[in-house]
Order: C-alpha cells, then sequence, then structure tokens
C-alpha cells in the first residue's frame, strides 16, 4: 500500500500547502497524523487573505476524520461551538408550503433483501400507508428537537442513523491549526508572489514569498481557495462551468442571536424567489445566508430579502460572496493537488463542500507518492474518484432545482424547464420506471 511508513533511510516527501483556512488545515492535520514518517508538511498562509469562513453544515463524515484525528468529540465541539445535525430541513422547494427532512439515516428497513422504500410505494398505490417520514427515526427526534446519539447495536432502532455537526467554520481551522501545528506541520506566515516551474517537467519547483524566501517541495497542495493561484494561476488546469444547470453565483450572509428554547438539530434550507435561504443554529447564534442567482435578483435585493427573514436583528453587516459552480479538469495536475475551492465549487445545499475537501485528503493519503515520486496511475485514480465525487453531487443539487412544480418566479421556471445532465436524466428514468435509486453512476 502506497500509504504505509516508509523506511528510515527513504527521504520524506516534501508536501507544501499554499492557504490555511478549512481545507488547509485539513490537509496538513491529516497528513501530519496519517504519515508522519513519510512526509513533512509546511503550511503557508497569509493573515492579510481572508478566508470563505460561512459553511457551517457538515455530513457524517466529519466525524470519522475527528475521530481519525483522535480529537475528543465533547473538546472539539465546545471549542467549535458545535451542535448535532440529524439532518436538512427543505421548505417550498417542490411546491410552496412543501416541507421534508432529508435524515441522516434510514427509512424502515430492508424486508428480504428489498429496500423498505419499494415497500412503501406499493402501500400509497393502494391508498394505504402513512407519511414516509413516519419511519424514520431521524425525522422523529429532529421534529420534537430532541437528538441521542447512535448505537453500535444492529437489533436495535437507535442504528438506524448517523449525525453530524453544526459548527463555526472560523473556530474549526484555527483548532486544526493548533493541533497540526503541535504535531509538526511548519506554518510560515508569508504571501506567495511568484510560482517556479520546471521547464523539462512543468512541475512546480518552488515558490517566492513576499519576504524573499524561497520554498522548495515535492509536492503542492493548492488550498488558495477561489484564487486557485496553483492549479489554475501557474499549472493551467482547465475549469469546467456548470453555471448552466447550477445558476446560483451568489450567496449573502449575516448571523443573528438564537432564538430561546431547545436549538434544532438540523439544517434548514428554506426556497426563495431566486434560490434558497439557509439556516445553521450553533450554541452561541444562528447562521443565515441566500444564495442567489444574479441574474435573477441584485445584491441589495437579496441583502434585504435576508434581512428581513431574520427571527431577530443581524449580528454584523449581510456580507456578499461570489462563485461559479464548477470543477477543475485535473484536481491533480502535474505536482500540484487542489482540495477545496481551488478544486471545485458546489453550492451549500447539501453541505457537501467540507465533505469533498475531507474526500480529497483522503485519496490523497490513501495515493500518496512515496519519496516523492508521482505515479501517472495514482494521479489518474485520484481525479476519477474526485471527478466521481463532483459530478454525482452535481446531479443531486440540480434534481432539488428541477423536480418542482413552482412557476412564481423566473428563476423556478427556468430550473423546472431547463435540460439537465444526461447522466441526471438517466437516474431519473431509471426511478421513474422501477424505483430503483441509482448508485455511483
Amino acid at each position: 500500500m502506497s500509504s504505509e511508513a516508509p523506511r528510515d533511510d527513504r527521504p520524506r516527501t516534501r508536501v507544501v500547502i499554499v492557504g490555511g483556512g478549512t481545507a488547509g488545515w485539513m490537509a496538513a492535520a491529516a497528513l501530519i497524523r496519517r504519515l508522519p514518517h513519510a512526509c513533512s508538511v509546511r503550511l503557508i498562509e497569509s493573515e492579510d487573505i481572508g478566508i470563505v469562513g460561512v459553511g457551517e453544515a457538515t455530513l457524517p463524515h466529519l466525524r470519522a476524520f475527528v475521530s481519525m484525528l483522535g480529537i475528543d468529540e465533547a473538546e472539539f465541539m465546545g471549542v467549535t461551538q458545535a451542535t448535532y445535525k440529524l439532518g436538512i430541513e427543505f421548505r417550498d422547494f417542490g411546491r410552496i408550503g412543501d416541507a421534508y427532512l432529508h435524515p441522516f439515516g434510514n427509512f424502515g428497513r430492508p424486508l428480504n433483501g428489498v429496500p423498505f422504500h419499494h415497500y412503501w410505494l406499493r402501500m400509497r398505490a393502494q391508498g394505504r400507508g402513512d407519511s414516509l417520514f413516519d419511519y424514520s427515526l431521524c425525522n422523529q427526534m429532529a421534529a420534537q428537537r430532541r437528538f441521542a446519539p447512535p448505537t453500535s447495536d444492529a437489533a436495535s432502532l437507535r442504528s438506524s442513523y448517523g449525525y453530524a455537526y453544526q459548527f463555526d467554520a472560523t473556530l474549526f481551522a484555527p483548532y486544526l491549526r493548533d493541533y497540526a501545528v503541535a504535531r509538526g506541520v511548519d506554518r510560515t506566515e508569508g504571501r506567495v508572489v511568484d510560482v517556479s516551474l520546471d521547464p523539462l517537467s512543468g512541475d512546480v519547483s518552488a515558490l517566492t514569498l513576499a519576504s524573499g524566501e524561497r520554498v522548495e517541495g515535492d509536492l503542492f497542495v493548492d488550498c488558495s481557495g477561489f484564487r486557485a493561484l496553483l492549479i489554475g494561476g501557474a499549472i493551467g488546469s482547465a475549469w469546467e462551468d456548470w453555471s448552466r444547470w447550477l445558476p446560483c453565483d451568489r450567496a449573502v450572509a449575516a448571523p443573528c442571536a438564537s432564538p430561546e428554547g431547545p436549538i434544532e438539530p438540523y439544517t434548514r434550507a428554506t426556497a426563495m424567489s431566486a434560490g434558497w435561504r439557509w439556516r445553521i443554529p450553533l450554541r452561541h447564534r444562528v447562521g443565515n445566508g441566500y444564495v442567489f442567482s444574479s441574474a435573477h435578483l441584485d445584491e441589495d435585493a437579496a441583502s434585504t430579502a435576508l434581512v428581513s427573514a431574520l427571527e431577530n436583528p443581524p449580528l454584523a453587516d449581510p456580507r456578499i460572496l461570489r462563485f461559479r459552480a464548477g470543477r477543475r479538469a485535473r484536481s491533480w495536475d502535474r505536482n500540484v493537488v487542489s482540495v477545496g475551492l481551488a478544486s471545485g465549487f458546489l453550492e451549500p445545499l447539501e453541505s457537501t463542500s467540507i465533505y469533498l475537501a475531507q474526500g480529497a485528503v483522503e485519496q490523497l493519503i490513501a495515493l500518496f507518492p512515496i519519496d516523492g515520486r508521482i505515479a501517472d496511475a495514482d494521479r489518474d485514480e485520484f481525479n476519477r474518484m474526485v471527478d466521481l465525487e463532483y459530478d454525482r453531487i452535481r446531479d443531486f443539487l440540480i434534481l432539488h432545482y428541477h423536480a418542482t412544480t413552482r412557476d412564481d418566479s423566473p428563476f423556478w421556471n427556468d430550473m423546472r424547464t431547463m435540460r439537465i445532465p444526461d447522466s441526471l436524466a438517466e437516474k431519473m428514468e431509471l426511478f421513474r420506471e422501477s424505483g430503483r435509486v441509482a448508485h455511483y453512476t
């Protein structure tokens, strides 16, 4: 296996990470934890360059990452002001007045090897059966604003669900930074002003900082966010634009004070006239934002709509974020691996941003170039797996918009009638014809 510890006489691969933030410090922490004898890790970041820092909702996979690092969950949740998350509640997406929870758990249990939803669909066709959500323990707990940790006992109903975290992203990255630096990651405060390429291979050979320092490495990890300083600027890896399917290209964010009462153990997504609005309850505040299409709504109108929807006055002025949906044609190109926003961006409708960064880091560790030698097959496999995840999630997000009956605004008319990717059309046809759900296609 490429991820096993090398012999003591093997040179360590010099890893240079550009950019801190969530992606950068996740990469640094995981590499120093999993491959301490295979690599040295240096991370370059500048306090003058801000981070996006609004992605506060996660998926259950992050629990495995926290556990892998050996971090105590209670400590982690306390430091990051985290709350438990059982799923995502969607309001007004299919039609105004609709509401459902996408739970991190099962609906019922398979019978005789047949997924439960087939039985439920048969009952509904016969005019019998209750709401599908009555068969989800996750949904029942969320409705009562209750939480209990799942059990590993397969015979218990409490083994039928998982959970994730909702936390303050501005606290998560510093927490990982302290963890990584304490274990040997070399943090350098500085700004990259020049990238040197090898004239023969085209690989990145060194970075020059504003201080004049030259930083050499074997493998460079681009966590510079939307700037994509290495993968886009230096290497020139092509960008695949998906805005024709996911036109939301702006977000306005503003926190507010928490209301009184129990904290909801779920994130809420409410459809709006030109996109959707998130609500993420933390211990110390509520995170809010409006993701919208600038072709259908201007920034001032979006800010006004967000503030008017808040349950309490905003704790800060609304902040505008600009982005575009898509991914790199090659997330690992030459000796540069892009992680996080430098690799791609899919809007936060299903809380997949940190999940995608985590997946890229895990793939890098599994395919890590021992002795600094990068195998073409490993690089190609990394790109195949990363592309697969981005493409699957893209189709899933499009489905939220396309499978609607709403016709109350130009945005929803456009989403309902747009031409979707062939891959999604095939998945929808499979379910329509047989009730089967496509996996990893």
